[in-house]
């Protein structure tokens, strides 16, 4: 349900304007620029809003990317949690690629990957931003390192194959299918680079 704000502008008016909109504006400038790039001018104009809105309703710029990475896990993510459920290692793998080039092949959203253009892009005053989306990665290569630990516990891995590896391996291609797409791979192309990966899984 979409929530409206309703704040005191700066020469005294009521400013309203949709919380959910707003949030979903800061989020397209953060993907689209990374964490640091996105100035608080782009935002605010983004968002359609002022400055000092802004910090009313969701605190600072690091505040503001935290609720915008939320959203983005939420909405844009929200494969990668239901392809655990897939019945087979190469299932989860399926479904994350193919989930991956979803978005990378969408024309609603930015290209690349918001965790990846944050964290790469982040100097010395923005290490916090770079500590959270690690963080949140860790967890969830955890996550698929434990699916994958089922997985070999059931005998679809091959001798000499293990869990953590094959994890990374999988997350390795998903931040190369976001770095290409971010970089202007054609959907062609990453089709293709899923095809290819899928047809080199090791796994049942």
């Amino acid at each position: 349900m979409k929530s409206m704000c309703s704040l005191t502008a700066v020469k005294g008016r009521p400013r309203e304007f949709d919380l959910d909109d707003a949030l979903a504006a800061a989020l397209r400038v953060f993907w689209r620029n990374g964490y640091e790039a996105a100035s608080m001018a782009e935002l605010t104009a983004a968002m359609g809003i002022t400055k000092p809105s802004l910090y009313a309703a969701f605190g600072n710029k690091e505040a503001l990317f935290h609720k915008a990475l939320d959203l983005y896990e939420r909405e844009k993510l929200a494969y990668m949690t239901s392809a655990l459920d897939a019945p087979t290692a190469r299932g989860v793998a399926e479904r994350l690629l193919r989930g991956g080039l979803a978005i990378q092949t969408s024309t609603c959203d930015p290209k690349g990957c918001l965790g990846v253009i944050s964290a790469a892009a982040c100097g010395a005053e923005a290490e916090a931003i770079k500590a959270e989306v690690v963080k949140r990665r860790a967890s969830s290569e955890a996550a698929l390192i434990r699916r994958f630990e089922e997985a070999k516990a059931a005998g679809e891995f091959p001798d000499g194959l293990e869990a953590p590896a094959l994890a990374r391996y999988l997350f390795a291609i998903m931040q190369g299918l976001a770095i290409q797409g971010g970089s202007g791979a054609t959907c062609a192309e990453l089709d293709q680079l899923v095809e290819t990966s899928l047809s080199v899984w090791p796994t049942k």
